[in-house]
């Protein structure tokens, strides 16, 4: 088994522009390995410019926005950097790609860590966080996956929800429930 570290990814293409996009990195040896999916703008920025940021973030908001087209969030630049992270990072790895292993499906760019800071302290966890992480995941692979399997792991999810979400975990999981919704009308 794998471990691995569901973050934001920070990307920027050759012109400079950034893209945010949620993903689980692959702890392997010392470093980390961005494995997105083709066709991925992720995957275009990393073969245009061959460094990204981790950025480490419990925002929950961030995770559901970037998978239902609310991908506007604040960027600052690194210093030394040529991609940005997020404002809202409790801390973040600066990445660059070393080697890529091309599958032709979803290669692995293995990327070695070239810096580290913290912005932010890390106050504890909530189980309704855990719970809109993993609705965000479903969603991300909703087209893949047999609507039973979907339904009941968003019912098991919705208990830790409802029984300990904020009002950003709950706008988090409303957003990506209309996700799902739309899914299911269009199925």
């Amino acid at each position: 088994m794998s471990y691995i570290r569901e973050v934001i990814v920070t990307t920027v293409d050759a012109a400079g522009n950034p893209h945010i996009a949620p993903l689980g990195i692959i702890a392997e040896g010392d470093g980390w390995v961005i494995a997105p999916f083709r066709p991925s703008r992720t995957l275009d920025n990393l073969t245009a410019v061959p460094f990204a940021v981790a950025n480490y973030t419990d925002d929950m908001l961030v995770f559901a926005g970037c998978l239902t087209g609310r991908k506007d969030w604040p960027l600052v630049p690194v210093a030394d950097w040529p991609v940005p992270r997020l404002q809202s990072a409790l801390s973040h790895s600066l990445l660059q790609v070393v080697s890529v292993d091309d599958d032709g499906v979803r290669p692995r760019h293995f990327c070695k860590v070239v810096g580290e800071a913290m912005h932010a302290p890390f106050t504890g966890l909530n189980r309704a966080k855990a719970a809109v992480l993993e609705l965000a995941i479903l969603v991300s692979r909703l087209h893949m996956l047999p609507k039973d399997k979907v339904e009941r792991e968003i019912d098991y999810l919705k208990i830790a929800v409802d029984k300990t979400s904020g009002p950003d975990e709950q706008q988090a999981w409303n957003w990506l429930m209309a996700r799902v919704e739309q899914h299911r009308t269009a199925g």
